[in-house]
């Protein structure tokens, strides 16, 4: 659905975007993460063809970036909400969509029918003729999504779309997200949320003007440290560890607190053996639990330290 190769996008002498290489296949929700300045919101509008690049090449929804012949083809098969939502405030929650239907060409009966079913699904059918002006932020968004979603769109391009909402709006966004999901559309999710990441996206990237990682969270999270397993201890000691380590080996073993960490490839095949040499050591076994690091704490690690740009 996105190919991209070293995509890159400079504004004088300043590089915002440098060598993007992406491969998003249909029906992924691709999260892409990044600080303030990172290059996210340039790159989706890259993806968008709403900005040229600078250099690279670029395939999206079957349509050749830079090429003049496939813009308007391109339009057709995407929707792309941008942070700021700029709707037509004089105007009500319906003629807002209405409008941006039409100038997709949709006809009416369609147009009709996908405005009453995206603004009943935003929970806005009732206020649907009332001026945007009077809505609240959250009101707003779910009217630009709705605008975003009119003329169905094969992939989706969301920048930040739950940003400043509150619990029970951006809930409706994640869930218009999970059923787009769920139908095989394709979304490509700039955010600043981790968490909200973390719940809805197969992949995520982290940006920072270089691309600095691709993956699952859950790859992610295993394989910036790999994986390790902590046994908390009554009376934890370093003679413990060390004799624990010694029946281990080679595996690493390392006392933190009340804790005996220990560096596992299989979990669920390893921890046995591991409890049994603890219990062997003379150690009285309080729990058992599996360690990996957040998708905070690699997010922080990357865009502070750096790390191998992917």
């Amino acid at each position: 659905m996105i190919h991209t190769d070293r995509l890159t996008k400079r504004f004088g002498t300043v590089t915002a975007v440098d060598g993007v290489s992406l491969d998003i296949p249909e029906g992924e929700v691709f999260g892409f993460l990044g600080p303030n300045g990172a290059g996210k919101t340039t790159t989706m509008r890259m993806l968008a063809s709403l900005v040229s690049m600078t250099s690279g090449t670029g395939e999206v929804a079957g349509c050749e970036l830079g090429k003049p012949a496939d813009e308007l083809k391109l339009r057709q098969r995407i929707g792309v909400l941008p942070e700021n939502v700029g709707l037509y405030e004089s105007l009500s929650a319906y003629e807002n969509v209405a409008y941006f239907g039409r100038l997709h060409r949709m006809d009416e009966p369609t147009l009709r029918q996908n405005i009453e079913r995206l603004l009943r699904m935003m929970d806005l059918w009732e206020k649907k003729d009332l001026p945007t002006a009077t809505f609240s932020k959250g009101m707003k968004q779910k009217v630009a999504l709705a605008r975003t979603l009119v003329h169905d769109p094969i992939l989706l391009f969301l920048d930040e779309p739950t940003a400043n909402l509150d619990p029970e709006a951006a809930k409706t966004v994640r869930d218009v997200v999970l059923d787009l999901k769920r139908q095989g559309r394709t979304v490509f999710l700039n955010t600043h949320h981790l968490e909200e990441a973390q719940r809805i996206c197969d992949r995520v990237g982290i940006l920072r003007t270089k691309l600095l990682t691709v993956g699952s969270v859950e790859s992610l999270r295993t394989g910036a440290s790999g994986k390790h397993t902590a046994v908390r201890v009554d009376r934890p000691s370093e003679q413990l560890a060390a004799t624990v380590r010694a029946r281990l080996a080679p595996r690493t073993v390392e006392l933190s607190g009340d804790r005996l960490v220990v560096g596992v490839t299989d979990p669920e095949q390893e921890n046995p053996e591991i409890a049994a040499a603890v219990m062997a050591a003379g150690g009285r076994i309080l729990e058992v639990s599996q360690l990996s690091q957040s998708l905070e704490d690699i997010y922080l690690k990357l865009v502070h330290e750096g790390g191998a740009p992917a």
